[in-house]
């Protein structure tokens, strides 16, 4: 798994605009609906569903 994957669409209206926002680490602006928000992976699911 990669420390910079980047998301691909804005989760609140699907565009691509994104750009990383200055200042915070794993967040970003949607320059289509004027959005910023971060990303955070918790971890990976076992099959259980139980975090490993």
């Amino acid at each position: 798994m990669s420390e910079r994957a980047v998301p691909f669409h804005c989760p609140y209206c699907g565009d691509e605009d994104l750009r990383p926002h200055e200042g915070t680490h794993g967040a970003w602006e949607c320059r289509s609906c004027l959005r910023a928000f971060s990303l955070k992976l918790i971890g990976l699911l076992r099959p259980g569903g139980d975090l490993a």
